[in-house]
């Protein structure tokens, strides 16, 4: 390459002689140097290649600040839809409740309990019955205020919910197209690294090195870092211990260990680790965390660089960092000003120099420390993958709104309940409206003047409806539809019903045209 970067005049000197000549020795113009040459030709490539890679990594933290806004995001929505399956439950029990007590009004009525107080032997009893009757109301009535609140603050979740699930949607949306662009700025580094011999790119790592080596040489001639070594805090003495133990590890966009890291993976990791997470990306690293003066610097602080904070590295004295530089090369210490630095931020400010822990010292590097960062192609298995759609899709939340106004499902009557499905469990969300699938025992005793002549214990089927008592009876009798009475006369009185049946909660059915039934609200 040295040979090809000579003047024309020195490569005229390696022509065939002509004939009948003697052939010259070679000769170069003065002041030329063929190594310079050589760096000349070679040094608008490396920029070419540090601009590439400059992309991938400012790609790369989009994508890793994405990533975590999602993850923000789901974590925000698990929660929102906990606490709608909670309330959920708490609607429906309150909806149980409540038709229960219109099934024993509608049964009963109020007339009886009145009848009651006028047909008491005594004024005390009449007060004590009045007085009873007034309680009972004002709990019934506080209790169905409470269902309508918990039923308003169901439909405010069930909107939150639904809100965040388009969040969710939109910021999966925004990863894809985030993890696009990673893969379109590899591709361009890949195609570069490709197109390079072995030996080009060794001569590139060297002419790299020696660029940063002078470009460290002049960052501690200026006096930027200022003089001495300041101890750290007892959290950054840990992370500066994590982030070297990751030393040799592969750098790959997005990763955040515990085997490969990005830039801001293995710095947000090791402040993690120490007991302080930080923001994820190099960017918010520098917006969010205090900045302090390059001359103040203490070990386990962050070095931020380039414009636009698009790479940060862990500062551990000595005027060195330990980063993880860029796709294709390992983990390693290199020298502070190697890069253009932008600034540097403390993540744990309020806390002390760990001055119990003994004066710093830089901590003892493996052999080959300040080798050069290799110039290598991606592996295969560490390029994204760009899904060919916006991500998975999520499920939206089922649940059945209710009308704020009333307080009820909509869609459904808000008179009494009309139905319970098999086993008496309400239906999440609403209450169910049409026959039962399954069959239903009645609580409570049939009301009629007659008395069954039946035996055994109550097994109607469907539910309550009509003006009159509800259709169930005790099997083996028959009733009049206009009445709701038994037909026959007998001597017994209905069985009651086994434990197994009293306990399942029965809903009355909506009352027929002209019937006159409480509303559950």
């Amino acid at each position: 390459m040295a040979a090809l970067a000579l003047p024309l005049s020195a490569q005229a000197a390696f022509a065939a002689p002509e004939p009948g000549t003697r052939p010259a020795a070679p000769t170069a113009a003065p002041g030329a140097d063929p190594l310079a040459e050589a760096k000349a030709t070679l040094g608008p490539l490396l920029d070419k290649l540090h601009e590439l890679y400059r992309g991938v990594e400012a790609a790369t933290e989009q994508y890793n600040g994405t990533a975590a806004k999602l993850a923000e995001q789901q974590s925000a929505l698990a929660d929102l839809r906990a606490r709608l399956e909670r309330q959920q439950k708490s609607v429906d029990a309150g909806t149980d409740v409540a038709a229960q007590l219109a099934a024993a009004q509608y049964r009963n009525g109020a007339a009886s309990a009145y009848a009651e107080l006028l047909l008491s032997k005594d004024p005390y009893e009449a007060v004590t019955i009045a007085e009873l009757l007034a309680e009972a109301s004002r709990s019934q009535s506080a209790f169905l205020d409470r269902l309508k609140a918990d039923r308003l603050a169901l439909t405010e979740l069930q909107g939150r919910t639904e809100s965040a699930l388009k969040d969710s949607q939109a910021l999966m949306a925004q990863q894809d197209t985030a993890k696009a662009g990673v893969a379109k700025e590899l591709a361009g580094v890949e195609q570069l690294v490709a197109s390079l011999t072995g030996a080009q790119r060794t001569e590139l790592e060297k002419l790299e090195k020696v660029q940063a080596d002078q470009a460290q040489l002049a960052f501690l001639a200026s006096g930027a870092l200022g003089q001495g070594e300041r101890t750290p805090s007892a959290a950054g003495r840990a992370a500066v211990a994590y982030a070297l133990a990751q030393l040799g590890k592969d750098y790959l966009w997005g990763g955040t260990g515990p085997d490969v890291f990005d830039c801001s993976g293995l710095t947000s990791q090791a402040w993690l680790h120490a007991g302080r997470p930080i923001p994820r990306t190099s960017q918010e690293q520098w917006a969010q965390l205090q900045h302090v003066p390059l001359n103040q610097m203490r070990p386990g602080d962050l070095v931020i660089y380039y414009e636009g904070a698009t790479h940060v590295a862990m500062y551990i004295g000595g005027g060195l960092v330990v980063q993880a530089p860029r796709t294709g090369a390992q983990i390693k210490v290199s020298p502070i000003g190697a890069m253009p630095i932008l600034g540097a931020v403390r993540p744990d400010p309020e806390t002390a120099s760990d001055d119990k822990g003994g004066a710093w010292k830089v901590p003892d590097l493996p052999a080959g420390w300040d080798s050069v960062t290799k110039i290598a192609p991606t592996p295969p298995a560490q390029l994204p993958v760009v899904p060919p759609s916006a991500g998975a899709p999520v499920t939206a939340p089922t649940a059945t709104p209710v009308d704020p106004a009333t307080g009820s499902p909509t869609g459904t009557p808000s008179g009494t309940p009309s139905g319970t499905p098999e086993g008496g469990t309400p239906t999440p969300g609403a209450t169910p409206s049409g026959p039962a699938t399954g069959t239903q025992t009645p609580t409570g005793t049939p009301s009629g003047t007659g008395t069954p002549s039946g035996t055994g214990t109550p097994s109607g089927t469907g539910t309550p409806s009509g003006t009159g008592t509800p259709a169930q009876t005790p099997s083996g009798t028959a009733t009049t539809p206009a009445t709701g009475e038994p037909t026959g006369t007998g001597s017994g009185s209905p069985s009651s019903p086994s434990s197994s049946t009293a306990s399942t909660a029965a809903r009355p059915a909506s009352p027929s045209a002209g019937s006159s039934t409480p509303s559950r609200d």
